[in-house]
Order: structure tokens, then sequence, then C-alpha cells
């Protein structure tokens, strides 16, 4: 089925249009096409790195049982957690992505590590796609939309939370990143991803082993620390695409259905505040209110209080209130799409 065509805006400028035409995941103009052999072999990594963080949680359940979590399992999930979050959250988002703030160069290339340690895919390719995704927020070249596309509502809820992977999307990063690849560090950090994959795990592996003194604290780190981490930061991760552009409250007419979601806000570190995002896409600060919990700006902050950021990005007060905020902060779950809505 598809969904009445409606006109897309950015910014109060008409971008693109919706509903009848060419397909949202390889629009001809927007993405480039894979050789079929390589295309499976990417499939097949997509699957193994979905399925492996929901049986190594399953694992450290059936570990657990009776016998609960040491302090230590836990530590090494809190640390690498926020380590890699912060580093998707604050580099590869609202530094790489979205320029919100400047660095220096060590500190960019630590961002762009961390984030690669995320294991959401190598930099560019992940830039690349959000960047598409900005320009196109729930239409027909968005590539993870809950509201474009065929099937029903739980079908594009599910393609947008992660079955969009498994399409391949490999949008033209001479279009959307020509910035970030002209820049050597940046080329090598994406080139370098594999590596990064694999320094993500071997942290908490060692950390696990060296500190309990057991192979069994080595495997428990390994779990912890590296799959169930993993899993956890995925999902967290793939709820802003997929529950913050249906369940939430808008309190600016961002002119695309995305939301405002209070626990994706606390557990995205702050990426949750999505309709504030998608209304001011190059600030740094995404929590614009005082209760709105956004622990990536705070970090940002601190940084910028110790030399390691500068020149922070937000919206003035009288550009947030000329960006048509509406009635009333008023939760709501996103209908299909039409053009009334729009």
């Amino acid at each position: 089925m598809r969904l009445p065509a409606a006109t897309c805006w950015v910014h109060g400028a008409a971008r693109a249009t919706c509903g009848h035409g060419a397909s949202p995941l390889m629009p001809e103009s927007t993405t480039l096409e894979l050789r079929p052999h390589a295309r499976r072999g990417a499939r097949l990594i997509v699957l193994v790195s979905v399925i492996t963080p929901p049986l190594a949680l399953v694992t450290v359940m059936w570990l657990a049982w009776g016998r609960g979590f040491g302090w230590l399992v836990l530590a090494l999930f809190a640390g690498m957690y926020l380590v890699c979050g912060l580093g998707i959250t604050i580099g590869y988002h609202r530094y790489f992505t979205h320029k919100s703030f400047q660095s220096p160069r060590w500190v960019k290339i630590m961002m762009g590590i961390s984030g690669s340690m995320a294991v959401q895919g190598d930099l560019f390719w992940w830039c690349a796609v959000h960047r598409q995704h900005h320009q196109h927020s729930d239409c027909e070249h968005d590539p993870h939309s809950p509201h474009v596309g065929e099937g029903n509502r739980f079908m594009r809820f599910v393609y947008s939370h992660f079955g969009w992977l498994f399409m391949i999307h490999q949008p033209d990063q001479d279009r959307y990143i020509p910035d970030l690849r002209s820049d050597p560090d940046l080329a090598l950090i994406s080139r370098l991803f594999p590596l990064w994959v694999i320094v993500s795990l071997l942290i908490p592996t060692v950390l696990g082993g060296v500190i309990s003194g057991t192979w069994m604290g080595a495997l428990t780190g390994f779990l912890w620390g590296g799959l169930v981490r993993i899993f956890f930061e995925h999902h967290v991760t793939w709820s802003v695409n997929s529950i913050c552009h249906i369940w939430g409250t808008q309190p600016y007419d961002s002119h695309d259905q995305s939301r405002n979601n209070a626990l994706i806000g606390v557990l995205a570190l702050g990426e949750g505040w999505h309709n504030n995002h998608h209304a001011f896409p190059s600030s740094a600060r995404h929590g614009l209110r005082w209760w709105q919990v956004d622990s990536s700006w705070l970090l940002i902050k601190l940084m910028s209080w110790v030399g390691m950021a500068s020149r922070l990005r937000t919206p003035s007060p009288k550009r947030m209130a000329r960006t048509m905020p509406t009635s009333e902060d008023r939760p709501r779950a996103a209908a299909s799409p039409s053009s009334s809505e729009r």
C-alpha cells in the first residue's frame, strides 16, 4: 500500500515529494548500487551484527541465573555504553554530521574512534545516511522513515527500526559528505572501522580478565561490555529512527513526523528530543528546556570549559519563537502522513 502523496519541507522550503515514484531506498540520484555478490556479503554482515548481540544477552542471563550480576560487569557495561554512545551522539551526530561545534584535531580523532566503537557503521557511511535522512525526512528518499513505503504500520515500524539495514543502503558520499571525505584523518578512521570494532570488544574483555584475574571475568567482560552493550546501543539508536518519528510530543513544527520522547531522551543521551533536533538540526543542544535531560549537551559544555570544544551552536530564543511552535506541547501518535499533515 502506497501512502498518499505529500510535499515535504525543511526549514520552510519545499524539498521533496512523498508517495508515488521511485523506491525510497534506491533513488538514482542519491544512492549507489552494489554488485550482487557485494550486496550478499553486506547482508550477511548485517545479519550477524543484528543477531549476535541478542544471543549474547540470552547467554548472560543464563550465566547470571541464580548468581546475579557483579559490580565489574555492570561497570564495564556502563562505561563502554557511555564512551561509545557519546562517541555517536557527540561525535558522529552533533560534530561530524551537523557541525554544531568545533574541536581541536586530537578531540576530533578521539570522537571519530569512540563513535566507530559503537559498531553502527563506519563514520562516512553513518554521516551520509543521516544527512540524507534530514534532507528527505519522512519522504520517499528517507532511508528509514516509518511513514514511507509499503505494508501496515507495524511492518513500517520494523523497517524503520532495523529492517532498512538489510537493504544495504549506500548513499552517494560525494553528494552528502564531501567535507568529511576531504579530511585525511576521517578517511583513515572510516577505513579502519573493522579495527575499531575489534578494539571495542577487546577493551572490556581485557579489563574484565585483568581486574578479576580469571578467564570467566574476561568472558563476562566480552559479553557485557561488548556484545550486550552493542545490543542496547543498537536498539536505543534505532528507536530514535522509529519511536521518535511516531510517539511523543511536537513542540515545534519541523514539517516532518519527528517527536520528542522523554524515555529515549534519557536512554539515548539526549538524542530522544528529536523534534527539537529536526527543528534546529545544527544545535549542539537537543534538550532545549531545563527539564529535558541531555547528557551529550552537558558533556559538550564541559568540553568547552576545558578547551576541547568551541563555537557551540544553539538556537536563540527569537529563532525558537519563529519556528512556528504548535499550540501546546502535547503527546500524539503519528498517523499515516498526508498532505494536510505536512
